[in-house]
């Protein structure tokens, strides 16, 4: 059966909230992530892969842990901050990489994304022009028909010059400009300069993270570290969209996930620490194409699977794993041999959109399959 998540972020109150989605590229190992405790059938299918027994992350009495890679994680799960969705993924069987992402991205087969979707139809204000951004080097398909997105590949490159040159008499120019428009492109246009003004003035502070947090010097932890410091800043951030790519583990499994694995943990545990109370405004949600098969292949790896798992990162909302625990036996596995998929991964973010201004608009955001939804429980 597919199941609906409820609850999962807490905090309340007004002013703009940022969404922060990490797509892990590759269809990441859940099993490996978050491997079940006391599962004989998780250990027979597989025999070198299975993370052992004692150097599982216990996550209370929950029956679940994580690698022992993920501490971090492991720590924002019992200060109540993290939640932990098993046997998460789509309704669609595909194990084509480039299907399922685009898939996922658009909610379906949609037009568009479903973050630029979420972010045409939420509540509030007009975007502006820094209220959704991709870090990163293209525009990602989630984010495809948001009013306004960016694409920044550094926080340091934001500017109307692309070699460096001071660019006051243009800027000064243009705002003499455009205050004089009072059409709507005038106001984007100021919202525009507005941000780049800011933007400029961040690069030019020594804005090192806050309340101790030590972020890695690789492009992902980076991203998390600009990420924070567009939030601290206040430009009007809504939308986040960054990969962490690298995840489609057929060969040697434990050499190639491993550190990723610890990269999204500390990574997400740097964010975290650096927010500090203006966490109670963020929701990161991390999410992957689909899992990989619960048996092992011959090359020490996985290969392509149905049933995956999701993340939530926000304060307070978490501390828990949310829906059934997949059962591993041979005779209740799908396809050739995969974790059935528990829970829709647009279930599993209906309460989280809802929390972040979705309003009534969540059937706008993903209409094929809240059509299906709604008459299937008809």
């Amino acid at each position: 059966m597919i199941r609906e998540a409820t609850g999962i972020v807490s905090s309340e109150g007004g002013g703009a909230k940022t969404l922060v989605v990490i797509f892990l590229r590759g269809g990441a190992d859940g099993l490996t992530m978050v491997p079940p405790i006391g599962d004989r059938d998780y250990y027979a299918a597989r025999p070198t892969l299975a993370v052992k027994e004692p150097d599982i992350l216990a996550l209370g009495d929950t029956h679940y842990g994580l690698h022992p890679s993920m501490v971090g994680m492991q720590r924002l799960f019992h200060e109540g901050d993290l939640s932990i969705y098993p046997a998460v993924g789509s309704d669609d069987q595909t194990r084509s990489h480039f299907y399922a992402q685009d898939l996922m991205e658009h909610g379906g087969s949609e037009a568009g994304g479903w973050l630029g979707r979420f972010m045409r139809f939420r509540e509030g204000e007009s975007p502006g022009a820094l209220s959704a951004i991709a870090l990163g080097k293209v525009m990602p398909e989630v984010l495809r028909g948001a009013p306004a997105a960016a694409v920044i590949d550094s926080i340091n490159r934001f500017s109307l010059s692309q070699r460096g040159e001071s660019t006051s008499k243009i800027e000064t120019e243009l705002a003499e400009l455009y205050g004089r428009d009072r059409t709507l492109m005038g106001e984007v246009a100021k919202d525009t300069l507005q941000a780049i003004k800011r933007i400029q003035e961040l690069s030019k502070n020594d804005n090192q993270p806050n309340h101790g947090a030590q972020y890695g010097a690789d492009s992902f932890s980076q991203s998390l570290r600009q990420t924070a410091q567009l939030i601290r800043a206040q430009v009007g951030l809504e939308a986040v969209s960054l990969d962490l790519n690298g995840w489609d583990s057929h060969f040697a499994q434990d050499t190639l996930i491993t550190p990723l694995m610890v990269r999204l943990s500390e990574g997400l545990s740097n964010f975290r620490r650096d927010l500090g109370h203006l966490m109670e405004k963020v929701t990161v949600v991390v999410m992957t194409e689909f899992g990989r098969r619960v048996a092992e292949n011959s090359s020490f790896g996985t290969d392509h699977g149905r049933g995956g798992v999701m993340f939530a990162l926000s304060e307070g909302g978490g501390g828990r794993v949310i829906g059934d625990r997949p059962e591993l036996e041979s005779g209740i596995l799908v396809g050739p041999g995969d974790v059935p998929v528990q829970m829709d991964y647009r279930a599993a973010l209906k309460p989280i959109l809802s929390h972040h201004g979705a309003g009534e608009s969540f059937a706008k955001i993903f209409p094929s399959w809240s059509l299906k939804h709604s008459s299937q429980e008809s």
